[in-house]
């Protein structure tokens, strides 16, 4: 149950490259605010061009929360997250009325509205074989894995995540059950703060275009440079991630420069189809075309307030 709906946490969801930074901007500028970002890719400030963090002149305009606030040599899981964005959420609510939350991944917008499923303890010796799977004969092996045991959760994970690969078939594993089933989609919300669901998307093609224009303007601003600095601590969890992944391996010499820039739009477009996939289990999103005039968003949200703020 509610304890203040007085409170009104607005979050602004889409697929990537869709245009949730201007978009989460503006509306925080019109009801005078801040911004609590979800994008764990984002968190890491060694991981600025690939991850396509906001320009230091979007940043100056509204106070932006857990943007890279951390190093890739932190250990950050998305459990504390929840702790560190709810403590600052509260906070923020002392003096404000309205807050805004933002970004692509859709675990820690779980993590903060709801609260994160609880997984039953498996043996810690799954985990270790997996990893052993995963340093000798690499990704794939785990993703056939996870297909067959959990086909509803493939649809949706990252599935270029390791890290999330693993995690979900130490559990599909130990339990002989579904990650997914362990998943509650359907969880009350007892936060203090009434959330109010904003969607931007838009037609494949448009957004696949603009995937297609968002890697190019990467390579454009250094993104080959600030890869190869990288490239010593490929290993480290943060890394396994689209647009540093592909490049690791042309370092390698697995795949020529122009491969590897068209694996990191291939699989940011299959990460894309993913989000929506997520999203479309979500029946309170309330869609909006990514090139809406933001003061149509920001009407709307005004009649969806309690009280005038």
């Amino acid at each position: 149950m509610l304890t203040n709906s007085n409170k009104t946490l607005v979050c602004i969801f889409g697929p990537t490259a869709i245009g949730k930074t201007r978009v989460s901007i503006e509306i925080a500028k019109a009801f005078n605010t801040e911004i609590i970002s979800c994008d764990s890719r984002q968190f890491y400030k060694e991981m600025k061009i690939g991850t396509a963090v906001p320009s230091d002149k979007e940043l100056a305009q509204v106070q932006h929360y857990f943007i890279q606030h951390l190093s890739i040599f932190d250990n950050y899981s998305v459990g504390d997250y929840e702790k560190d964005a709810l403590k600052k959420i509260n906070k923020i609510f002392q003096h404000k009325n309205i807050l805004c939350l933002t970004g692509g991944s859709g675990l820690y917008q779980k993590a903060v509205l709801e609260g994160l499923d609880h997984f039953p303890e498996v043996d810690k010796n799954i985990r270790k074989k997996l990893n052993t799977i995963f340093e000798n004969e690499g990704i794939k092996p785990l993703q056939d894995q996870l297909k067959r045991l959990d086909p509803e959760y493939f649809k949706t994970v990252d599935i270029q995540n390791p890290h999330r690969l693993i995690r979900a078939l130490e559990i599909c594993i130990g339990t002989s059950k579904s990650y997914s089933s362990f998943i509650n989609t359907n969880k009350t919300s007892n936060r203090d703060f009434r959330p109010i669901k904003i969607g931007l998307t838009a037609d494949r093609t448009i957004i696949y275009e603009r995937i297609e224009q968002r890697v190019d303007n990467m390579f454009d601003n250094g993104l080959l440079k600030e890869a190869q600095s990288l490239y010593k601590y490929r290993n480290l969890n943060a890394l396994q991630t689209v647009g540093y992944k592909e490049l690791f391996e042309y370092f390698d010499g697995k795949l020529n420069f122009e491969e590897a820039k068209a694996e990191i739009k291939k699989n940011t477009r299959r990460y894309a189809k993913r989000q929506l996939t997520w999203y479309r289990k979500q029946k309170d999103i309330n869609w909006f075309e990514y090139d809406t005039n933001v003061d149509k968003i920001t009407d709307y949200i005004k009649t969806t307030l309690p009280v005038k703020s």
